[in-house]
C-alpha cells in the first residue's frame, strides 16, 4: 500500500488515525519570493497569490476571455478613456477589513501615485511599470463604495486584460498600513484561501477563507512545499508525502502514464524559454556576436533531449499559441560553422569567454534548467565561446537580472493575458529596460517601440496583429535573444485529487479542487 500523505503532515504534529480528506499538500519547484501582488514577478509567487487575492476582473476557467470578479459590471466612455466599475457589495478581506472602491484604490494608487503614503516600500512596482500602467492611466477616483473608476490618457486595448493579472489585485489597505514594508509576508486579500503559516523554504500553509463572497474553496488546507530537485519532487509524489507537483522532469512522464495511481494534466504553453543576450555589455553589443549564438546553439536537441517532445522550437518571442504570432519568418539554422564565421566577421575569430547565467529552479518553460544550461555550454564551446555557468538563489537571481549583472541569462515567462503586448511590450520594448527590468536582453529600439506603442493605441485586433508582426520580424533581425523552446504544460496528481484545470496563463486556481478519498 502507498504511504499516505499523514507521514508528511505529521511534521505539522498532527497525529491522524487516517489522512485528512480536505488538506493538500503540493510540492513545486521554489518558494515563493514574496506574496505581495504589486512586487513580485515570479511564478512560484504567483501561483499562492492566485488563491489569497483577486482582481475587479478575472480571465474565463478556460482562455483569457475576461469575465467579472470584484466588478460585477463595467462600462467604457465612447472615446474610450474613462473605465467605470460596479463593485459587488458583501466582499471583506481576510482580515474583516470591509471591500470598496475606497480600497481598489488604494491597492492600485499606491503603486501609481507617487505621493502615495505606501509608494515607496522594497523593490519597485515591476508590473506596473514594465506593462507601462504609468504612460495609461492619468487618474483613479472612487466616487462612492461601490463604484471605481480609471481614467485612461490615451485608448489602450489590453487595458481590461491587464486588470485581470495579479498586480492589479486588491489588498487591505488596513494590512498594508500595519505591515508596511513587511506586508509582502503578512498578504490580506479577498481570495477563496488565507494565509496562517509561512516557513521559508519549508512550507507556506493556506486555510479556506470561512468568510469567503462567492462559492467556498472545498479544501480546509492547502501547503505549498518547495522541493527544488525535479527527481525528488516525484518520488514525494510517488510516496504520498505530496499529493501534487508541477513542472515534471519530462523524463519521468513514462512513468506518471504508467501508473494508474496518478494523472498527468497536459496543455500547449503560452510561454517562452530564452536565452538574453545582455546588449549593455560587450561583445553582445555586436549584432554579428548574437547572430552566431543564434546559429550556434542546437535547439532542436534541447527540446528532443529534455523534453521528451513535449515542446517545440521557438523562432519568435512569442508563442504560436498566441494572436499575431508571425509564422513567415525563417528560424536561425542550427550551424556551427556559420558561427564560427559570424564571430570571425565581428572580431573573434578564436572566440571569447563569458558567464552564462542559469535558473536555480525548474520553471513552466525549462524544466531543467542545469541539464539545458550545459547543453548550451557544450554549444557555444564547439564555436569558441567559453561560459562559465553561473547561479544564485531563485529571488538573488532576478534581481541581478533586473540589474543588468549578467552576460548571458537564461529565462523565461508564461503568458499573463493572451495578448502579444505582454510578451512583446514587457519583455522587449525599451520601457521595460529602465532598472529593474524585465527586458534583460537591454534591447532598446525605437522602431520597434513606435510599433508596440501604435498597437496598444489601436483597438482593431486585426490591425494590432500586423504591427505585432512587424515588431517581431524587427526583433528577429536584431537578435536580441535566442529564442529557445515553447513548453507543454504539465501537472501531475494522485488519483484521488479533483477539480483541478490547467489554464493557458500557467494559473494555479485550487478554490474547486478535492480529494475524493
Amino acid at each position: 500500500m502507498k504511504a499516505g500523505p499523514w507521514l508528511f503532515l505529521g511534521l505539522w504534529g498532527l497525529a491522524c488515525a487516517a489522512p485528512p480528506a480536505d488538506v493538500l499538500v503540493f510540492g513545486r519547484g521554489s518558494d515563493s519570493v514574496g506574496l505581495d501582488p504589486a512586487l513580485e514577478n515570479d511564478g512560484e509567487s504567483f501561483k499562492v497569490c492566485d488563491n489569497l487575492y483577486e482582481t475587479l476582473v478575472t480571465y474565463d476557467e478556460q482562455s483569457t476571455a475576461i469575465r467579472p470578479l470584484l466588478a460585477h459590471s463595467w462600462r467604457v466612455s465612447p472615446d474610450r478613456l474613462v473605465w467605470t466599475f460596479h463593485l459587488r457589495s458583501g466582499v471583506s478581506f481576510h482580515d474583516g477589513t470591509p471591500f470598496n472602491a475606497a480600497a481598489m484604490l488604494f491597492s492600485l494608487g499606491r503603486q501609481f501615485y507617487p505621493d502615495h503614503p505606501h509608494h515607496q516600500v522594497r523593490g519597485a512596482f515591476k508590473y506596473w511599470k514594465d506593462m507601462g500602467m504609468d504612460d495609461i492611466v492619468a487618474g483613479m477616483e472612487a466616487p462612492d463604495d461601490s463604484t471605481f473608476v480609471v481614467r485612461l490618457k490615451e485608448p489602450n486595448a489590453p487595458f481590461l486584460s491587464n486588470l485581470a493579472m495579479n498586480f492589479c489585485a486588491a489588498v487591505s489597505p488596513r494590512a498594508v498600513e500595519q505591515y508596511g514594508d513587511d506586508y509582502f509576508r503578512h498578504p490580506v486579500g479577498t481570495g477563496p484561501f488565507r494565509l496562517v503559516e509561512w516557513r521559508k523554504d519549508e512550507r507556506l500553509v493556506l486555510e479556506r477563507h470561512e468568510g469567503y463572497w462567492g462559492e467556498k474553496a472545498r479544501l480546509r488546507r492547502l501547503i505549498f512545499k518547495p522541493v527544488p530537485d525535479p527527481s525528488m519532487r516525484f518520488l514525494e509524489l510517488v510516496t504520498g508525502a505530496v499529493q501534487g507537483i508541477d513542472d515534471l522532469n519530462p523524463e519521468l512522464i513514462p512513468q506518471v502514464q504508467g501508473d494508474p495511481s496518478l494523472r498527468l494534466l497536459t496543455q500547449p504553453g503560452m510561454n517562452v524559454g530564452y536565452l538574453a543576450m545582455n546588449m549593455d555589455k560587450p561583445p553582445f553589443d555586436n549584432r554579428l556576436v548574437r547572430l552566431a549564438l543564434n546559429c550556434a546553439i542546437d535547439k532542436q536537441a534541447l527540446v528532443d533531449h529534455f523534453y521528451q517532445g513535449l515542446a517545440q522550437v521557438a523562432k519568435n518571442p512569442i508563442p504560436p499559441t498566441i494572436w499575431g504570432y508571425n509564422d513567415t519568418l525563417a528560424a536561425y539554422p542550427y550551424d556551427p560553422e556559420r558561427a564560427k564565421e559570424l564571430l570571425g566577421q565581428a572580431g573573434f575569430p578564436n572566440g571569447f569567454e563569458t558567464e552564462l547565467w542559469a535558473m536555480p529552479v525548474s520553471r513552466p518553460y525549462m524544466p531543467q534548467p542545469d541539464k539545458i544550461a550545459q547543453a548550451i555550454q557544450a554549444d557555444l564551446a564547439k564555436v569558441g565561446v567559453r561560459a562559465q555557468i553561473v547561479q544564485w538563489e531563485w529571488g538573488t537571481y532576478l534581481d541581478k537580472l533586473g540589474n543588468g549583472e549578467h552576460p548571458l541569462a537564461l529565462l523565461g515567462w508564461v503568458g499573463d493575458n493572451g495578448d502579444p503586448d505582454n510578451f512583446l511590450y514587457v519583455l522587449l520594448d525599451l520601457a521595460a529596460a529602465e532598472k529593474p527590468a524585465a527586458n534583460i536582453a537591454f534591447y532598446r529600439s525605437e522602431e520597434v517601440h513606435q510599433l508596440l506603442s501604435e498597437a496598444r493605441r489601436q483597438p482593431d485586433q486585426a490591425a494590432r496583429a500586423h504591427l505585432y508582426r512587424r515588431a517581431q520580424e524587427l526583433i528577429h533581425r536584431d537578435a536580441p535573444w535566442v529564442p529557445l523552446v515553447h513548453a507543454t504544460q504539465t501537472i501531475t496528481f494522485a488519483r484521488p485529487v479533483q477539480g483541478f484545470a490547467l489554464h493557458p496563463t500557467g494559473s494555479h486556481w485550487f478554490h474547486r479542487v478535492s480529494l475524493d478519498r
